[in-house]
């Protein structure tokens, strides 16, 4: 007996691998599965039941479909564009969103042209952000625990510091992650293909592409994919272009620690750096326009602030701008309205502007934002009709999952689905210590919205699990809809909130009240528990709770 699987989520040969061997671990079947047909072509023993392969296929995490005869062509059915070949995808860019898109376009069976203009694919993320930020900001956290920790049977010591081996194992996984998680799947995937150079709109459907070899190239696509990332954004400050200042891409990966480094910027990239910098050996001097992290609920910054100021040493000047920039030999010279500040090295973390500017984007007239963010709504659709957007060059939130989301859910739409973004329950997390975790609304956000609220805030000196570890800066606060309870959103500054923020998320994107997360589960000493713990404060005083009261 046969039959013919479609199979779903595979990006590779090796998922084609991983599901063949699903399948023949089935007693009396015999599987022959081709990545490139997306399709398992199945013989199986009389009586064995089809349910049995779709669940085999599941348990490695993929999804099945038995198929008839007439169903099962030996290539998998290309959505039809306007061309009659099948739809033609282009997604301008190769970061995370791009090549999430790339995925499931090609999945859907269409042809992917994909065209990057940088050095190397990958995007931010995996190249100068996320990876090799948060490898430097664990480097110089475990250097602070040699120098300093809570346990008095544990000598503190002088950390040996070696950043060029850092530099060096940060950029190894960098190559590492970007050959397996990028190059990896454009060679592994036949319906994917990679231009390298810029494009820029001659109209709607036609890109034209400058060649980084030389000449030009001329593509038309019944869809377009904006997916090109941003850059670091250089505020207009006197003297300071005349300067070797450096941004976070430069930062990130430095062989050197400077004698004192100034830091401009107040927000996620400025305060992750500014702490990393510090431990590593710096001495550090962060200049906030208005306070730290002055875009969130203002008991985070105001906590975070205390935790770099007492715990650290590092200087931050609030309400502090440099009016001019000039570099003397080996220093640099902020001019501020409390006089100079001096320095050695300075990082420049005022954000990331989209890199929109050079699309065309004016010819075929798609809306953009103050900033050049192109304009999206719920299904990443532009003001044009078949161009698409996501990640940071939009007006979304600019963090590299929203983008991946956002990639899936448009080449789903552009290939004649319908999905959409839902951002009501977007964590996010600035990997500090105390880390800082936020999800859903804050008091104030609400207050705009004309939501009438009732919030709690627990200190962590009331949660086991930090008074296990001697962990107590911080504190949960949960803020609900006034009379119903429900759930609006968390503020967590915590050193492990990065890894409790997730429960909250799902609480929120579930509807749940404080009452109805409170009487839940949570393993005992664990730090997520505080979620639970300050629920309760709700409706009890969680100071006359024994240890582990359900």
């Amino acid at each position: 007996m046969q039959r013919t699987l479609a199979i779903d989520g595979m990006t590779c040969e090796h998922c084609a691998r991983t599901v063949e061997a699903a399948l023949n671990a089935l007693p009396g079947v015999r599987a022959d599965v081709s990545y490139a047909a997306r399709r398992a072509q199945v013989d199986l023993a009389d009586g064995t039941d089809d349910a049995a392969l779709i669940e085999a296929v599941r348990a490695k995490g993929y999804d099945a479909r038995t198929l008839d005869d007439d169903q099962a062509p030996a290539e998998p059915a290309t959505a039809v564009g306007g061309d009659g070949e099948g739809l033609h995808i282009a997604i301008i860019g190769s970061g995370g969103g791009a090549f999430a898109a790339a995925i499931r376009a090609a999945e859907a069976g269409a042809r992917v042209t994909m065209i990057e203009s940088g050095e190397v694919i990958g995007g931010t993320c995996v190249n100068v952000g996320c990876v090799p930020s948060k490898i430097q900001i664990r480097a110089a956290q475990l250097a602070q625990y040699q120098r300093e920790n809570p346990f008095k049977g544990l000598a503190d010591h002088a950390p040996a510091i070696d950043r060029p081996q850092i530099a060096a194992q940060q950029h190894s996984r960098v190559a590492e992650l970007r050959q397996a998680k990028y190059q990896k799947i454009l060679d592994d995937n036949p319906g994917i293909d990679m231009i390298r150079g810029r494009a820029r709109f001659e109209d709607a459907n036609s890109l034209l592409v400058d060649l980084q070899g030389g000449g030009q190239k001329r593509i038309t696509a019944d869809r377009v994919l904006i997916a090109t990332g941003a850059s670091p954004m250089i505020p207009p400050i006197p003297g300071l272009a005349d300067t070797p200042y450096w941004t976070s891409d430069e930062a990130v990966f430095s062989n050197e620690t400077p004698e004192h480094l100034l830091v401009i910027g107040s927000s996620v990239v400025a305060v992750e750096q500014a702490q990393a910098f510090r431990r590593l050996g710096s001495k550090v001097t962060i200049l906030a326009r208005s306070t730290l992290l002055s875009s969130e609920d203002p008991d985070l910054g105001a906590g975070l602030t205390d935790a770099f100021r007492r715990a650290e040493g590092i200087d931050v000047r609030e309400h502090t701008q440099a009016s001019a920039v000039r570099y003397e030999p080996g220093r640099f010279v902020l001019e501020t309205q409390d006089g100079p500040i001096h320095g050695d090295r300075l990082l420049i973390a005022t954000g990331r502007a989209p890199n929109t500017r050079d699309l065309g984007l004016e010819q075929i007239g798609a809306e953009t934002d103050e900033r050049g963010g192109v304009k999206v709504d719920e299904h990443l659709r532009t003001s044009v009709e078949h161009i698409y957007a996501t990640g940071d060059c939009t007006d979304l939130p600019q963090l590299v999952y929203v983008a991946a989301a956002g990639g899936t859910r448009a080449a789903v739409n552009m290939t004649g689905g319908d999905a959409r973004l839902d951002l009501s329950a977007m964590p996010a997390v600035i990997f500090t210590e105390p880390q800082v975790a936020t999800v859903g609304l804050d008091e104030g956000q609400a207050r705009v919205r004309g939501i009438e609220t009732e919030s709690r805030t627990l200190p962590l000196e009331h949660v086991p699990r930090a008074l296990a570890n001697f962990e107590t800066r911080g504190f949960v606060k949960l803020v609900t809809e006034a009379g119903s309870h429900r759930l609006l959103g968390a503020q967590i500054l915590a050193a492990e909130a990065g890894e409790m923020i997730q429960t909250a998320a799902l609480a929120v994107h579930n509807g749940m009240t404080v009452e109805a997360l409170g009487d839940l589960l949570f393993p005992y000493l664990v730090h997520v528990e505080a979620l639970k713990l300050c629920a309760q404060t709700f409706t009890k005083d969680v100071e006359q709770l024994s240890c582990c009261a359900g």
